[in-house]
């Protein structure tokens, strides 16, 4: 892809954003997994996070999608945000990766925001149930897979057909409206849903 002049250089602030979802999401995913051995030792254990009857862990961390893939589902953040860090800091560092590595993590980010919507899902409509950490791991995975996402499309490591060139453009200039109206829409739907129970607090 042409670079242009009026497009953010992605890669000056990619590696921030890496450094700081790797380090939130390692703390939420360690907290949700220490939160996860209480509960599996005592089962009237009250999480920490379970503060009212929306926001409310428990029923979450009881659930079967808390375990989607036959071990709870922090394991994979413990593992995931560790490589996100640790992208991030070699970034800062200097280090250069190939073009397939890129790929590679793209696509890790990729099954992580796939993954994160899935259980955005599963919290509203089929749990019933907001965990705060959980919020937390929403929050950074969508940054995360965006401007990995923008960045690969910038440096030319996901390749696009000229005629392409110009929405790819637009996409990038727009990044930061884009991640607000993503998180906008998100909200609305924790508000909507939840409404019942936000309307008695106002």
């Amino acid at each position: 892809m042409k670079q242009d002049s009026k497009q953010p250089k992605l890669v000056k602030i990619l590696p921030y954003i890496l450094i700081v979802a790797g380090i939130i999401g390692l703390i939420a995913s360690f907290v949700i997994t220490i939160e996860k051995l209480h509960l599996l030792q005592n089962p009237a254990y009250n999480p920490s996070c379970s503060i009212n009857p929306v926001v409310s862990c428990g029923p979450i961390m009881a659930s079967k999608q808390a375990s989607a893939f036959g071990f709870p589902n922090p394991i994979l953040g413990l593992i995931g945000f560790a490589f996100v860090l640790n992208v991030g800091v070699s970034m800062l560092a200097g280090g250069k990766f190939k073009r397939w590595y890129w790929l590679l993590f793209n696509f890790g980010t990729l099954f992580g925001v796939v993954f994160v919507h899935w259980l955005i899902f599963q919290s509203l409509y089929s749990i019933k149930a907001l965990c705060i950490y959980c919020i937390a791991v929403w929050i950074v995975t969508i940054p995360t897979f965006l401007y990995t996402t923008l960045f690969n499309l910038q440096a030319g490591n996901i390749k696009v057909p000229a005629k392409y060139e110009k929405a790819i453009l637009f996409i990038i200039r727009q990044h930061l409206n884009i991640l607000v109206i993503w998180y906008f829409i998100i909200t609305l739907m924790v508000l909507f849903q939840f409404w019942y129970y936000w309307k008695t607090v106002i």
